[in-house]
């Protein structure tokens, strides 16, 4: 038990590491869409047409790229998924941790509709930070079910 609130050590350089790989893409495509002088790194033909999926309508919303949108959402994860975050007693940051998994989660469900179904293409940047942002999920839902279950069975932690 850490702090009065016991987590596996492996939890914080997890989530921080997939919360880095997920704001370095998400960056990576927030700067190919404010300039002309980074070129996208990916197919521009068939299926897989990375430009066809950042340049097309539900690749913003409310004006904001959607690409920002990922900087912004790795930006939370990562201040969420500190070791002081993850040591913290406070339900309101165990609350805003899962509740922004959930969110991101939803929005990746929703981008992926946008893709197959409205675009008619997949971009692999944009899969790639789709599918961090679903194991993220998935460690911080483990990682809440062993705290609760140390703190339910005390020889567990």
């Amino acid at each position: 038990m850490i702090a009065g609130r016991w987590v596996p050590a492996w939890v914080a350089p997890v989530t921080l590491g997939l919360s880095a790989a997920g704001l370095a893409v998400s960056a990576y495509l927030t700067l190919v869409h404010y300039t002309t002088t980074v070129k996208l790194a990916c197919s521009t033909t068939g299926v897989v047409n990375c430009e066809k999926v950042t340049t097309s309508p539900q690749s913003m919303i409310a004006g904001v790229p959607v690409a920002l949108l990922g900087v912004v959402y790795f930006v939370v994860v990562g201040a969420l998924c500190v070791p002081a975050a993850w040591r913290s007693q406070a339900p309101a940051v165990r609350i805003a941790r899962i509740g922004w998994m959930v969110a991101g989660v939803a929005m990746v469900l929703h981008l992926v509709y946008a893709e197959l179904f409205q675009i008619d293409a997949i971009c692999l940047w944009c899969t790639t930070v789709h599918a961090i942002t679903v194991v993220l999920f998935a460690v911080v839902l483990v990682a809440e079910a062993l705290a609760v279950q140390a703190i339910a069975d005390p020889s567990t932690g």
